[in-house]
C-alpha cells in the first residue's frame, strides 16, 4: 500500500464513541495491518489494499464541526503503517484542543527505537498509546480498551496521565450502533462469546449486521 502524506486508507470513521479511550471521542479505524495478530478482533482490517482513500483535511474537517468530542483515537489495521498522514491528522486535532489516542500492535519499545522519522511524528502528536500486540493466550479485560495482559499504556503527554493509577477501575464497553436502514455494527472491547451473544440478541431484532 503506498502511503501519501495527504490521505489515509481509511477502514471505518465513526464520529462518536465512548468505548475506544477516555471520554467522548471520534474514532478512525486505518486499513491495512502487517501484524495480524491471531485472535484478532478486526481481520477486516488486514487487507493493505482494502477500505476507502479520505484525506486528511477532509477528516479533520469532519471532526473539528463535532462539538461534544474532547479527541480522536486511532485504530486498525496498523496505525503506523499509515504514520505520516495519521501525524499531520493528528496535529491538526491537536491544535484545536482534541486528544490524541493511538492504539498499535508494535511494543513500545521497538516503537520508540524506530529510526522512522514518521513513527516518531506520530509518537510526538500522541497523548496516550497503547502498545503491544493481542496475544490469545493472554486475554485480559480488567483494563479498559485492551483485550491481553501484555499491552501497555504509555502515556507521552500529561493530559491523561492521571487515568494510570485507576485503570483497573475503569470498565470496558461494547456499543452497538444502529443506523436508519436498520443494519448494525459494533465496537468496543469484550470477550468474543459476549459479542456473540450480542450479535445473536440484535439479529432477533430483525437487525442486519454491517461487518466493522
Amino acid at each position: 500500500m503506498k502511503e501519501t502524506r495527504n490521505q489515509l486508507r481509511v477502514h471505518r470513521f465513526l464520529s462518536e464513541t465512548e468505548s475506544e479511550g477516555p471520554g467522548l471521542r471520534s474514532a478512525l479505524w486505518v486499513q491495512g495491518c502487517p501484524i495480524r495478530c491471531p485472535g484478532c478482533f478486526n481481520q477486516d482490517t488486514w487487507d493493505l489494499g482494502g477500505g476507502e482513500f479520505r484525506s486528511v483535511q477532509e477528516l479533520f474537517e469532519t471532526v473539528r464541526e463535532l462539538t461534544t468530542i474532547e479527541g480522536i483515537s486511532f485504530l486498525g489495521g496498523e496505525p503506523f503503517t499509515q504514520a505520516g498522514p495519521l501525524a499531520q491528522l493528528a496535529g491538526l486535532c491537536r491544535s484545536v484542543g482534541l486528544s490524541v489516542v493511538t492504539f498499535s500492535g508494535y511494543s513500545w519499545d521497538s516503537l520508540r527505537k524506530s529510526s522512522r522519522s514518521d513513527w516518531k511524528e506520530l509518537l510526538d502528536e500522541t497523548d496516550l498509546l497503547l502498545a503491544g500486540p493481542f496475544l490469545k493466550s493472554k486475554t485480559d479485560l480488567s483494563r479498559p480498551w485492551v483485550g491481553s495482559e501484555n499491552q501497555e499504556f504509555v502515556f507521552l503527554t500529561e493530559r491523561y496521565r492521571d487515568l494510570g493509577s485507576i485503570l483497573h477501575r475503569l470498565p470496558n464497553r461494547i456499543e452497538a450502533h444502529v443506523s436508519e436502514d436498520g443494519g448494525f455494527s459494533l465496537n468496543g472491547m469484550a470477550l468474543s462469546e459476549e459479542i456473540a451473544e450480542l450479535e445473536s440478541e440484535l439479529l432477533k431484532l430483525g437487525l442486519k449486521c454491517i461487518p466493522n
